[in-house]
């Protein structure tokens, strides 16, 4: 058995030989590889550098070798982990696939269902979109009405959802629907799987406040989707539905460390950003000349550091096998906070040059910034509203009773 030691050197060397120069620089948004079955790549290396990844199951280290994962285990994905930051390299694949299908699929999939999809979503070769909240059925998520009737070898479905991230460009989608409306609005779901490509799907881009639309209204009428695609147990997907809104939540986490990507999760970046805006705008070369400002950053920064230590605290945690619990829900309401934080602070320490929208007088980086200030605003109501989060953590991490339990007694 290979020693840690060698295989940090062999990761090391490995890295070094092939990762290129231009994937060891800050991820750019419109370089953000998603992969999927019309994948572009703005930058030739990004390609390069997926393949091999993939080739290694690095893009998913901790999955098994049979699904095309790394196999590692948690001190060697602990390296690799701090191998890639060493030399600064960019994720090679974004995936809703890796940070919330594959999980779920691994746990409640079937053996054919695993072969499927998971080598796939290794390899980036599909994208996904999660069809989860519906135009009445947000936080209520359980209430949702898109039916699907079993016709034979195939399920009939009909309905809509809303804020479907990426709908538009993806390949399958992962979607929960209504299989019986005789029980229990939690008992009557199931989860199934399908082709964006089948017959009777549309989608419909939403505008945003940040004048951006990842967000899509997605209409089903008449979709066919053979029975086999259904995970799990049929009636049961609010079960699989749970587990995957976990990991999901552990990943929007992360828009907490957002600004530290070029760090792999630090906060170097994010306050050297905020200090350097600050000079710039409000102060001068010595020091920033605004005490309460000064306060708020080294504050920021002090919180941010801590949430990156606990952040990776879950981690490491996960990946000894205790998988996403009610704790994705603490993480998930203060690395939202503390986005948003952020960019308020970005906003105080560039001054009046965070209100443009367009025209003269503004850089491209102070209107991208004010789109970026109003996108933060919704980090608190995706993947669960915080008042959501607070009901999770008040039961299921402090056990505090149920207040519309005792309500009724």
């Amino acid at each position: 058995m290979q020693s840690l030691k060698d295989f940090q050197e062999d990761t090391r060397a490995w890295l070094e030989e092939n990762c290129p120069q231009s994937m060891r620089t800050a991820m750019v948004q419109e370089e953000i590889v998603w992969g999927g079955r019309n994948a572009e790549f703005a930058n030739p290396d990004s390609k390069l550098w997926l393949q091999r990844m993939a080739e290694k199951g690095w893009t998913c280290p901790t999955w098994p070798t049979e699904y095309g994962g790394g196999g590692l285990d948690k001190e060697q994905a602990i390296i690799l982990s701090e191998e890639l930051a060493r030399i600064n390299a960019r994720s090679a694949l974004s995936s809703f696939g890796i940070s919330m299908l594959g999980p779920v699929l691994l746990e409640y999939g079937n053996q054919q269902q695993k072969m499927e999809h998971i080598p796939k979503i290794v390899r980036g070769e599909i994208r996904w979109c999660q069809g989860y909240s519906e135009p009445s059925s947000g936080s209520d998520l359980a209430s949702l009405g898109t039916k699907a009737e079993l016709q034979g070898d195939y399920y009939l479905i009909n309905g809509s959802k809303v804020w479907t991230s990426y709908a538009d460009k993806a390949d399958w989608i992962f979607c929960l629907v209504r299989t019986d409306n005789e029980v229990p609005k939690h008992s009557g779901i199931s989860f199934i799987l399908f082709d964006m490509a089948s017959e009777g799907i549309s989608t419909k881009p939403i505008q945003l406040i940040s004048g951006s639309s990842p967000f899509c209204e997605t209409f089903f009428d008449d979709v066919k989707v053979p029975a086999s695609n259904l995970v799990g147990r049929l009636n049961e997907g609010w079960t699989i539905a749970k587990r995957l809104l976990q990991h999901e939540r552990t990943m929007i986490s992360g828009f907490g460390l957002a600004a530290g990507q070029s760090d792999r999760g630090g906060t170097t970046s994010t306050v050297a950003s905020l200090e350097g805006a600050a000079k710039h705008y409000r102060g001068d070369s010595a020091k920033l000349s605004d005490p309460v400002l000064r306060d708020q950053i080294a504050r920021f920064k002090i919180d941010s550091e801590a949430f990156a230590f606990t952040s990776r605290r879950s981690v490491e945690e996960s990946k000894q096998g205790q998988g996403p619990n009610a704790t994705s829900s603490m993480l998930k309401n203060y690395g939202c906070e503390l986005n948003k934080r952020r960019y308020e602070l970005m906003l105080q320490a560039i001054g009046s040059q965070g209100l443009g929208w367009e025209g003269e007088g503004f850089s491209d980086e102070e209107l991208q910034l004010t789109r970026e200030w109003l996108r933060s605003k919704a980090n608190s109501i995706e993947g669960g509203t915080s008042e959501v989060q607070l009901n999770v953590i008040a039961k299921r991490v402090l056990g505090l009773p149920d207040i519309l339990s005792l309500a009724k007694k």
